[in-house]
């Protein structure tokens, strides 16, 4: 047998060498099988109550923008709604494999109940460099100008894509509605800047506006650490295709483990990001920040176009930005243009359900009223000529709480007629007493170690990633709404709380936090947080009994309380004064509510760590410059709330 393999074997290695020899000749080696996959592939659509189709709009430059178009079979006049999104328009526009327009605009940014009831052509463009567009992606691209060298912007990118629109869809009736929520509600801002004149509504919702001043980046100089994510998965490939990994359940501990987060960033390679670059490169309140900030942009812009800023009472993302645009354009608007809309949602949770946010219960659809209520009939009015559509109030405002809609003339206003709001201080006093009105009781202090090796959670441990699946336990959007009470248990951690009220007290705008305090270090944070206290017992719901729901909080880096553009040390155990406006708040303290202040000094990890020792950059803080600091709160140190007194009960 042995000698007849042997024998063999040179033949099998002949036939092979002969079978590889003519595989390379290029001709088959066996017969054609033919292929199932056709060269291309028609989907009948006849069933279908919309056509769409995805276009590449030139711009100036020469660079396309990958545009999708929806638009409901049959229609005739029909004005344009239009979202310009870095976060995939296929993905805005697909929801779902249906013949139904409804069911593929379901999700982000679509209000689809008013998208769709109302006739609307949708149309989604990505913006440049981003999935389908051509050219280069910069994060929240500037205007024309120091910052960008080129001719190109989103103002000019949207006003060549509303040209291109008007001029290329028959069923139209020539005029555009731009909306969007939160980078994509920057971008409905970004039009208003020299305004196409078909361009008639504009609709920011939770739009980022100061990326240093309190939206996405920084709060007051805290660097909100939480979003180094984001900002590695969207910048560092055209379609987010780099993920961020977690490397701990609790991100607590990969944030403490890593140190600083210029040393996180640098670790999982966020550098090779330029916007990241640029971070690193402005940690302070610099031009780069100022030049970029829409509120300052557009207070310098006539206001010709209607527009609808939405703002979310419990933003975890762009708390900021609404309002702070209203307070710069409202003077402006001379033919009554701006409108403004408080609901107590969390970041875009204008389109979603509003009946409740966590466990606080508002006893209606507050989101569906909003669209159906307000949306629709302004998106009527102004693009449709619809002259019998309801004309919105200046300012409709829920007021949480009582949980009602305020219909107001103007914000802040705590009514219409019969009220004022007067600035009324609420004293953190002696005994952990937080008494409203009157004046100081007196000079004492209360005092806390503030240790960076042990952090103040911004919520309960374990803390999930950050993201929008609740069903991976991603319950970020909400947590503003999260119980305070694992904080106020905490020994670095001060808590006044009032008596038990026997009256309601209103409050509409926005706290001032006026803290007189020292560290014992040359830097600090301080973190102020207003709460809602609820009766120790509460029927109707019980889980709710004892509850601390935060109302307005925020954060403050102390090395800018003499310049947010210039740090400065700290006078180490001087009593110095911080004064710094929390989140705008519509809220009614009811009887037999206590409210509360918490004052801490890191939150935790949602802002980078103070290492409580000045160093020039935070970013780059060593494990040495972290140590611990004593800090006192002195009991001159108030909180100005914005209470409404009215002369009778008002129903608006």
């Amino acid at each position: 047998m042995k000698s007849t393999i042997a024998r063999l074997a040179p033949l099998a290695g002949a036939l092979l060498v002969a079978v590889l020899a003519h595989a390379q000749d290029g001709k088959p080696q066996y017969p054609a099988l033919p292929s199932e996959t056709p060269a291309d592939f028609n989907a009948p659509t006849a069933g279908f109550n919309y056509v769409k189709r995805s276009v590449m709009i030139p711009m100036r430059d020469g660079v396309k923008l990958n545009t999708v178009i929806i638009t409901p079979k049959g229609a005739k006049n029909a004005p344009i709604l239009l979202t310009r999104t870095p976060y995939s328009a296929s993905d805005l526009t697909g929801h779902a494999e249906s013949s139904d327009m409804a069911s593929i605009l379901q999700g982000y940014d679509n209000a689809t109940d008013v998208i769709v009831d109302g006739g609307y052509i949708r149309v989604v463009q990505d913006v440049r460099g981003k999935y389908g567009s051509e050219g280069d992606y910069v994060t929240n691209r500037p205007l024309s100008g120091p910052l960008n060298p080129t001719p190109v912007d989103h103002s000019t990118d949207t006003w060549d894509s509303i040209d291109w629109l008007v001029k290329n869809l028959p069923e139209s009736n020539g005029k555009v509605g731009i909306i969007g929520i939160s980078y994509d509600g920057f971008l409905p801002l970004m039009a208003l800047v020299n305004p196409h004149p078909a361009l008639k509504v504009s609709v920011p919702m939770n739009p980022m506006v100061d990326g240093w001043r309190g939206d996405d980046w920084f709060h007051n100089g805290a660097f909100r650490q939480i979003n180094l994510s984001y900002i590695m998965e969207q910048v560092v490939t055209r379609r987010n295709e780099a993920k961020w990994f977690t490397s701990n359940y609790d991100d607590y501990d990969m944030y403490m483990r890593a140190g600083s987060a210029g040393a996180l960033a640098h670790a999982r390679g966020v550098e090779q990001s330029g916007f990241w670059r640029k971070v690193l490169a402005h940690p302070a309140y610099d031009s780069f920040w100022q030049q970029q900030a829409m509120d300052k942009i557009l207070a310098k812009q006539p206001v010709t176009v209607p527009t609808l800023l939405v703002h979310s009472l419990w933003d975890a993302e762009d708390i900021y930005g609404a309002i702070a645009v209203y307070k710069a354009i409202k003077p402006n608007d001379r033919d009554n243009k701006v409108h403004l809309v408080l609901g107590p949602w969390q970041h875009g949770g204008g389109i979603e359900d509003g009946s409740n946010l966590g466990a606080i219960k508002f006893g209606s659809d507050t989101a569906l009223h909003f669209r159906q209520e307000i949306l629709w009939p302004f998106l009527d009015r102004y693009l449709k000529d619809d002259n019998a559509a309801p004309q919105i109030a200046n300012v409709s405002a829920f007021e949480t709480g009582t949980n009602k809609w305020r219909h107001l003339n103007a914000w802040p206003a705590g009514c219409n007629s019969g009220c004022a709001i007067r600035p009324m201080q609420l004293h953190l006093s002696a005994g952990d007493k937080a008494v409203l009105g009157g004046t100081a009781a007196d000079h004492g202090f209360a005092e806390y170690i503030s240790d960076p090796s042990k952090p103040v959670p911004f919520r309960q441990r374990p803390i999930p990633p950050y993201g929008y699946d609740e069903s991976k336990g991603q319950t970020w959007p909400r947590w503003l709404v999260d119980d305070q009470r694992e904080a106020s248990g905490r020994t670095d951690v001060l808590t006044f709380t009032s008596d038990v009220l026997t009256a309601p007290v209103k409050i509409s705008g926005e706290p001032v936090a006026n803290l007189v305090a020292s560290t014992s270090g040359t830097d600090s944070d301080w973190v102020v947080k207003v709460i809602d206290v609820y009766p120790d017992q509460v029927a109707s719901q019980p889980a709710m009994g004892g509850y601390q729901l935060m109302v307005s909080g925020d954060i403050f880096r102390g090395r800018y309380r003499e310049s947010f553009a210039e740090p400065h040390p700290i006078t180490p155990n001087k009593p110095l004064t911080y004064r710094f406006g929390l989140p705008t708040a519509n809220h009614v303290f009811l009887p037999g509510h206590r409210i509360m202040v918490q004052v801490q000094s890191s939150w935790f990890p949602l802002y980078d760590r103070n290492p409580q020792t000045y160093v020039e950059n935070i970013f780059w803080a060593k494990p040495g410059d972290y140590k611990k600091a004593t800090q006192r709160v002195y009991h001159s140190s108030f909180v100005e709330l914005p209470v409404v007194e009215a002369a009778s009960p008002v129903s608006q």
